[in-house]
């Protein structure tokens, strides 16, 4: 493809990411409203159901009015467990038809406006995001991950859509202000830290493994975005919970929104679980690919050495938590950990650390 077409089609690519970040910051502020009405709605519910009885704690964590009184606590450390769905449903006729997702996180029978024009946004956000990636591989010439700035795009890309995908089958729309935020931190660091014109690849780069290798470590690294987005709002929600239970005052009435912290601990292993697979074959296919380009599987350079850190951290929160009993937040925090360590191959290694991977176009 020609210079000058190539240009123009690199151009049409950061007018479209343009466009994407201002779709998803809209986006951002449709889930913050829902979160926020929502909250408002739960304690008018509450503060109805006080006036019509005597004041009742629930030791939950997506509590909705007075029937929810009954709600047990059950599973590791105290730890609450959302109703289920019948339990939520018939909470629903004595508050207003106000309820939240159960524990399996299924879609309840209320119309929030805000989280669906919240889904609706985004959906256009990733399609326009879509439009962005394509017309970067289109004016590259191949695929759009050979630097720090394509790898974050398209990265950020597959955050949104894993997310939108995951909405098919689950109600994680109390997940949206948080990952729709990390969506936006991803594109203006791409803009702002690691903005690269549209060019060629170095040679140890321009080879098939590129696809194999790295749309792997992106798909891979975009499931740890959303078990870390899991893993925080456990965090959260465990310490409301204990303060609720201890007979606190609910100081974050917006997290009744948000399941249990069992419930969030659980779906965030099960698919950290999935995202270790992926990265266990970026580890082998990375390590082939060494072999093709430089003659040797191994060779310690720094990008390996913390590709592997992140393979041995994320096998230890799989066998602590399965073998270990390490449940609750210290599952929480060695899954932070993991994605911490994901940040830091990603940012400093790639930009403070010489070797044969620093090819980031910086």
């Amino acid at each position: 493809m020609p210079f000058g077409i190539n240009e123009t089609m690199g151009q049409y690519s950061e007018l479209f990411m343009l466009l994407a970040a201002g779709t998803y910051t809209v986006a951002f502020i449709a889930f913050a409203w829902d979160l926020a009405k929502s909250s408002k709605a739960l304690r008018a519910v509450d503060l109805k159901a006080a006036g019509a009885s005597a004041p009742v704690k629930v030791p939950v964590a997506a509590g909705v009015g007075a029937g929810s009184a009954g709600a047990r606590l059950d599973g590791p450390a105290g730890r609450a467990e959302r109703p289920s769905s019948s339990t939520a449903k018939a909470n629903a006729a004595g508050s207003g038809g106000v309820v939240t997702a159960d524990g399996d996180m299924k879609y309840a029978a209320e119309r929030r406006v805000p989280a669906r024009v919240a889904v609706a946004l985004t959906t256009l956000a990733v399609l326009i995001h879509g439009a962005g990636v394509v017309t970067r591989a289109l004016g590259a010439g191949r695929v759009p991950w050979g630097n720090m700035y394509e790898f974050l795009t398209t990265g950020a890309f597959l955050v949104a859509a894993v997310f939108l995908l995951s909405l098919i089958r689950r109600d994680l729309r109390f997940l949206g202000t948080f990952v729709v935020g990390l969506v936006i931190i991803m594109m203006v660091a791409a803009s702002v830290a690691f903005w690269t014109p549209v060019g060629h690849l170095v040679p140890a780069l321009q080879s098939y493994w590129l696809v194999i290798h790295v749309s792997i470590a992106v798909l891979s690294s975009a499931l740890f975005t959303l078990t870390f987005a899991m893993s925080a709002l456990q965090l959260v929600q465990s310490h409301r919970q204990k303060a609720v239970a201890a007979g606190g005052d609910d100081k974050l009435g917006f997290m009744r929104l948000v399941p249990s912290a069992l419930s969030l601990e659980n779906l965030s292993y099960r698919i950290n679980a999935i995202a270790f697979i992926g990265w266990t074959f970026t580890l082998m296919f990375g390590a082939i690919w060494a072999e093709k380009a430089w003659g040797r599987f191994w060779g310690w350079d720094t990008k390996e050495v913390w590709t592997f850190v992140i393979w041995v951290v994320y096998a230890g929160y799989l066998h602590a938590r399965a073998t270990r009993g390490w449940t609750g937040t210290r599952a929480a925090w060695l899954s932070i950990v993991g994605y911490c360590c994901v940040i830091f191959n990603f940012t400093i290694v790639n930009t403070l650390f010489n070797g044969l991977h620093s090819y980031s176009g910086l």
